[in-house]
């Protein structure tokens, strides 16, 4: 499995903006699909976006279309998740995930996963 490390998050207000980055461990990361996740407390971790391996195909959950932007860097194994207009409703553990194991791009099913990085959106 690849190491995942995310980092980026924090305390934001209302409309305002984070950049998240998951580092991995594995050069072999770069020619594979990746996703982000997130888990709100008292419910269960759902997709936020994915990306292929080259980093022209990306797919979102319609809660955060058009104002999420996942983008990866694979010269350096990094990928990114750039959220604008965020809502209290974007408050929770965001998780990276590699080494796709079952699904599409829009409903993947991955077998590693980071520690997740912290974003919390005041009202």
């Amino acid at each position: 499995q690849v190491q995942l490390v995310e980092s980026g998050g924090g305390l934001v207000p209302t409309g305002g903006s984070l950049r998240l980055s998951c580092s991995a461990s594995r050069d072999t990361v770069s020619s594979e699909a990746m996703g982000w996740f997130r888990q709100a407390p008292g419910k269960e971790r759902e997709f936020v976006a994915g990306i292929n391996w080259s980093g022209i195909l990306t797919t979102y959950a319609d809660s955060t279309k058009g104002r999420f932007t996942i983008s990866r860097d694979n010269a350096k194994s990094i990928m990114f998740l750039q959220m604008n207009s965020l809502k209290p409703d974007d408050t929770a553990m965001y998780y990276c995930a590699a080494d796709l194991v079952a699904g599409s791009l829009s409903n993947p099913s991955f077998s590693s996963w980071g520690q997740g990085t912290q974003v919390t959106v005041s009202s």
